[in-house]
């Protein structure tokens, strides 16, 4: 058998169709994580070969003796994955250490998951980034933002999610912000992008071609989402807009992508700049080398009529996609929704109304929430009109006069 080491099968709690699908594809699921076997679903449960607990994973040597046990037990080691932001570095360090060389060493990614070090891969392929400075100095910052001008975006270096991020308006606030930065993190500052945030997803092989490729509009910004604890929707859309599969293409290449998923968010721009181009334009926000987050895989799914999971696992097993690819495509998008906000329709209007649309609904996990919302109610349609008006019912708040 085949070995295939799963970091953290359980969370997300559809992450067990990973697990699923590579059982069918021949290998042996070795499972690692912090829930108590009893916790973990049923689904994963059966998926897995073995399951070992590490109560407290960030003890690295805790998962380091895991790997040892599941190698001394089932033999060599194939794989050691997670497809999840917060284990990547780990992954890899993991993988130096039993000599794993199926994807990055821990230098590798650590490299390039430093989103100022992203902009050197994009800008090798030709594709200019938003102007930045990593500092935490007053000084170098206020003559940075004198030649973008404000407003300008904080964040960290290094980071999951939208967790740190700050839209600056003008020096008092920079101040105050710099002020409040804890002297471990490293920040990174940018001049800010007015623009609408898009993503181009997909897997790779072994040589680094993409296999298989999609793409999300949002119609609120991560950032903005957190910081300002709003609801969201995203979509994912039925084909890919071509100038978005060049640039997306092209920034694959640059950072040397091998049997990943790819997960690169950009912002078109809403109106001329006078550094990075005119309306329309599309700039690099960020790359992250895993499948996007929450039950992303799922909307990709709903909306390409395929099963992603066993795409992955095609890769993993053969390094080539033998999945059917020509089912029809729709637009499938994830409208959330905040327990504190009163809505105008209930969740039983929502699955009347759209009941031969919704395909999934549910609440997020409490990790994902303040990136997500509470709860979910995903449904696919033929035209994104009806996907707007789909949003604006499930999102519509009671008026208060």
């Amino acid at each position: 058998m085949r070995n295939f080491v799963f970091v953290s099968p359980h969370f997300p709690d559809s992450y067990w169709k990973f697990c699923l699908a590579l059982k069918n594809h021949g290998f042996d699921v070795l499972g690692i994580g912090d829930a108590p076997y009893n916790e973990i679903p049923e689904q994963c449960k059966f998926a897995l070969t073995e399951y070992y607990l590490c109560s407290f994973m960030d003890n690295f040597d805790n998962e380091k003796r895991a790997v040892q046990y599941f190698r001394d037990k089932y033999g060599s080691i194939e794989y050691i994955e997670s497809n999840n932001e917060y284990w990547l570095t780990k992954d890899a360090r993991l993988r130096d250490i039993f000599q794993v060389g199926t994807s990055f060493s821990e230098e590798e990614i650590t490299y390039r998951m430093k989103k100022s070090n992203q902009k050197e891969f994009y800008e090798k392929e030709g594709i200019r980034c938003a102007r930045y400075v990593v500092s935490k100095n007053l000084d170098e910052l206020k003559n940075f933002a004198n030649v973008v001008g404000y407003p300008i975006f904080a964040k960290p270096n290094v980071g999951v999610g939208a967790q740190g991020t700050k839209k600056i308006d003008n020096e008092i606030e920079l101040n105050d912000f710099v002020l409040s930065i804890p002297s471990e993190l490293e920040y990174i500052f940018e001049e800010y992008i007015n623009g609408d945030l898009i993503s181009f997803d997909g897997i790779t092989n072994s040589k680094g071609e993409v296999v298989f490729e999609t793409s999300h509009v949002f119609a609120v910004n991560t950032a903005d989402v957190v910081n300002q604890n709003l609801d969201d929707m995203y979509c994912c859309l039925p084909a890919v807009p071509e100038d978005l599969k060049d640039i997306g293409e092209r920034s694959v290449r640059a950072f040397n992508l091998r049997r990943r998923f790819f997960h690169f968010e950009f912002f078109r721009l809403r109106e001329d700049h006078p550094y990075l181009g005119p309306k329309g334009t599309i700039v690099p926000l960020e790359a992250n080398f895993r499948v996007a987050g929450g039950y992303t895989p799922d909307l990709i799914n709903f909306a390409n009529s395929i099963d992603v999971y066993n795409l992955y696992a095609d890769i993993m097993a053969y390094d080539e996609n033998r999945q059917k690819m020509d089912y029809e495509k729709y637009y499938a998008a994830s409208s959330h929704r905040r327990n504190e906000f009163n809505y105008a329709h209930s969740k039983e209007d929502i699955l009347e109304k759209y009941r031969n649309n919704i395909c999934y609904f549910g609440d997020f996990p409490r990790a994902l929430r303040d990136d997500m919302g509470d709860y979910f109610f995903v449904a696919k349609f033929k035209t994104f009109e009806e996907v707007i008006e789909y949003d604006n019912y499930v999102r519509e708040k009671v008026k208060e006069y």
